[in-house]
């Protein structure tokens, strides 16, 4: 990774990351320039002392740089403050918190089951972990039939209208078949990934991950 020069906000990011999709997504929807920072994840460029002490000490991406000298980890906390003050983020305390809920719903259920079992599948760890996959993909479906209860009976996430809840979901949902989760049996979900494709300033797809992320075939 190397510090550029540029716009601001610097968004902190590795390309295959669905936590990073979301953030590029909002960006791009609200028509925000900012500078793309990659991070090379795979080559330790988000654990170096550097990054620890003054990005992420967690040692994660996407981190977020929204003015010189401070930075924003966890993209569903970098979607919220992106949001304050737009249609996005609704101003009714109630609605509001219901934006919460799902982001709370996607990060507890959504991206470690999800995300994990399409990570895995992708890079060649599912062979490695194959009963630790095969609840990984049954939990995410889980995940996508609560998703599809609620969407029976909904437009978008909360009051009918895009917001960051709806960001926050579709990152890993659009790619749920990745994972090995077909999205044949959740025609609702189905038909709110079209709608939220269909916004002005939707992005193309993950990057895919490069040689440094997969293990090696035995």
């Amino acid at each position: 990774m190397t510090d550029v020069s540029g716009t601001f906000p610097r968004l902190y990011d590795h390309a295959p990351s669905a936590n990073g999709y979301k953030v590029r997504l909002l960006l791009s929807w609200s028509g925000t320039p900012f500078t793309l920072v990659p991070v090379d994840i795979f080559a330790g460029e988000s654990h170096t002392e550097h990054f620890l002490q003054h990005k992420n000490p967690d040692g994660r991406i996407p981190v977020l740089e929204p003015e010189p000298g401070r930075f924003l980890a966890e993209s569903n906390a970098i979607l919220l403050f992106l949001a304050e003050g737009t249609p996005l983020l609704p101003q009714d305390a109630f609605e509001r918190a219901r934006v919460h809920q799902w982001l709370f719903f996607e990060q507890n259920t959504v991206e470690p089951n999800v995300g994990t079992a399409r990570f895995w599948k992708l890079t060649g760890r599912a062979r490695l972990h194959p009963e630790a996959f095969a609840l990984r993909v049954e939990a995410g479906r889980r995940a996508l039939t609560t998703l599809e209860r609620h969407l029976e009976r909904h437009t978008f996430l909360v009051g009918e209208r895009p917001t960051v809840a709806d960001i926050g979901l579709y990152a890993y949902v659009h790619v749920a078949p990745d994972a090995g989760i077909s999205l044949e049996p959740f025609p609702h979900v189905v038909a709110w990934l079209a709608r939220v494709k269909a916004l002005p300033g939707h992005i193309g797809p993950l990057a895919p991950y490069a040689a440094n992320a997969m293990v090696p075939a035995s």
